[in-house]
């Protein structure tokens, strides 16, 4: 009886181990590739995992992430995009713009893509369609050239008629010549002078106040490129340092004391590509999940940052508000 208790006794605990590994093997790992910077995108990725608890996905617990971040070097993001998929994750979120997903559809054709970016990746063929992606991408499409324009319409409101509006764009961004296009073309519409500045890092930003500043602008549109969400802090500091009324693509800024912004909230976006990645990690197929688009746009006013700039909103914008900042 002895003998046969001490044999159960290491047949039980032998087991032990091998069911915990088994166990951890089973927890799929989530791949999560950005531009930018963990520190300017914590609320976003928080977000994104929101979407995965939806989905019924918690970290550390059934699923594992590797997060990867560019830190603003678009150059880095092939690499990072080719150790997810040399590591097997389950699923690659892609966010932060149009170099992300495209590198990460270089990248693999069998791991399954969730994007978050423009509908640029109809446009060069990496979805098919966006009811029918095809393929191994689906993700959130935001049309952000079109809201550039209706930003512009919005700021020209604020300032005098003769004065000239300065267009923020990154030079390095895939949308940037579409935009610039865009943006000029919808000046000429409204009879406003618009000029384009170009910024691709921190000094070149400062530059680019210093110019509107020099020349006097009425106000400014910023791009909605990664580069400018990772910097939103400076933009909206250097806004209020010159004292230049800015309008931004999205609401993460006018909480962070811009203006106004007009366009998506990228909470959402995130929140939408976690809870996508989640129905793919219950089985669905990328092909078969369409590419999701926002359906509404938000227009939001920090009235604290309008009385610091000395500006009187008027009350036919206040009106269209989603929200208003006191």
């Amino acid at each position: 009886m002895k003998r046969r208790a001490f044999i159960t006794l290491l047949g039980g605990a032998a087991a032990w181990p091998l069911a915990a590994r088994a166990q951890q093997a089973a927890v799929p790992v989530v791949g999560f590739l950005n531009a930018g910077s963990p520190g300017a995108f914590s609320e976003l990725t928080s977000s994104f995992r929101k979407g995965l608890n939806d989905a019924g996905y918690v970290e550390d617990q059934n699923v594992a992430i590797e997060y990867r971040w560019a830190e603003g070097r678009y150059d880095r993001i092939p690499a990072l995009a080719d150790d997810l998929v040399n590591r097997h994750v389950a699923v690659i979120a892609s966010t932060g713009g149009p170099d992300v997903v495209e590198a990460a559809a270089a990248a693999t054709t069998t791991i399954p893509i969730v994007f978050l970016g423009s509908d640029i990746a109809l446009k060069t063929g990496i979805i098919a369609s966006l009811n029918r992606p095809g393929r191994n991408v689906t993700g959130v499409a935001m049309s952000v050239t079109a809201l550039l324009s209706k930003c512009l319409q919005f700021i020209s409101e604020l300032v005098p008629k003769d004065a000239m509006i300065g267009v923020l764009v990154n030079p390095n961004a895939a949308t940037t010549h579409d935009d610039t296009q865009g943006v000029l073309t919808a000046a000429q519409q409204i009879g406003r002078q618009a000029v384009i500045l170009t910024a691709a890092d921190e000094a070149e930003i400062d530059r680019a106040f210093a110019t509107l500043s020099e020349r006097h602008a009425g106000g400014l549109v910023v791009q909605g490129d990664l580069l400018y969400t990772n910097r939103r802090n400076q933009l909206v500091a250097l806004a209020a340092r010159h004292s230049i009324p800015t309008i931004y693509i999205w609401s993460e800024f006018t909480a962070a004391g811009g203006l106004i912004a007009y366009g998506n909230s990228l909470g959402e976006g995130y929140q939408q590509v976690g809870n996508y990645v989640g129905r793919i990690l219950h089985g669905a197929k990328p092909a078969d999940l369409p590419v999701m688009q926002p359906a509404r746009f938000r227009f939001t006013i920090n009235l604290k940052t309008a009385r610091t700039l000395g500006l009187a909103i008027p009350s036919t914008l206040l009106i269209l508000a989603d929200e208003v900042i006191e």
